[in-house]
């Protein structure tokens, strides 16, 4: 299970689209998962997919950063993980080839960018038109940028949430495929709110997925 706690209430959230069952597929998504701090949501998923709530799974972790949360998860639950330094990469184009070359040797379907902090290029986003899915700690499109629970925080807004998207060129501005609000309350600091948006992202994410592989079907 993910380590952070359950600070919310479903109660007190609102996802859209509303829960419902995952589409069946013939075949299970391979997905591959970028991940640069703790790795909740990489594990989140591992998860979803081991628990058939999402028909697929995770056959390779992409982390950047050497014994980074995501990495030593990926150890305990016998997933592969390669470190991809982006400190070794002469470019951001360089280091989206690596991460590339290390998809395309799993025969990846699906692409998620959990927690991946750098902004990656076309290079990738390219290889992968329609498969890079991006999981973000705000109401899209508020407050994009690395900070979405801080600058919530600042601008004194009542609702929160987070948003998993579809990765284009521009920085968090892809088509959105979930959305979940959770309600900012009295005496919230970052680490609060951020516990209850991120549980929410545990939740939507397979979602997200799942509908990224249906848009992919449909054409």
């Amino acid at each position: 299970m993910p380590d952070s706690a359950d600070h919310s209430d479903p109660s007190e959230s609102l996802q859209w689209p509303l829960p419902q069952p995952l589409p069946a597929r013939e075949a299970p998504l391979r997905l591959a998962v970028m991940a640069s701090g703790e790795g909740s949501n990489f594990e989140a998923l591992v998860e979803a997919c081991s628990e058939g709530r999402l028909q697929g799974d995770v056959v390779v972790l992409a982390v950047n950063r050497e014994g980074c949360g995501a990495q030593r998860r990926a150890e305990r639950l016998g997933i592969p993980c390669q470190v991809i330094d982006h400190r070794h990469q002469p470019s951001r184009q360089a280091l989206d080839q690596a991460l590339i070359a290390l998809f395309r040797a799993h025969r990846v379907d699906l692409v998620v960018m959990a927690g991946w902090m750098r902004i990656v290029t076309p290079v990738l986003i390219d290889a992968f038109p329609g498969r890079l899915v991006n999981i973000h700690p705000s109401l899209l499109p508020s407050f994009r940028g690395a900070d979405g629970v801080g600058d919530a925080l600042a601008a004194g807004v009542t609702l929160a949430g987070c948003t998993a998207h579809l990765v284009s060129a521009e920085v968090d501005a892809g088509t959105i495929l979930v959305q979940a609000a959770v309600p900012v309350l009295a005496g919230d600091d970052r680490q609060r709110l951020h516990a209850r948006i991120q549980t929410q992202e545990h939740r939507i994410l397979p979602l997200a997925v799942s509908l990224a592989a249906q848009r992919l079907a449909q054409g």
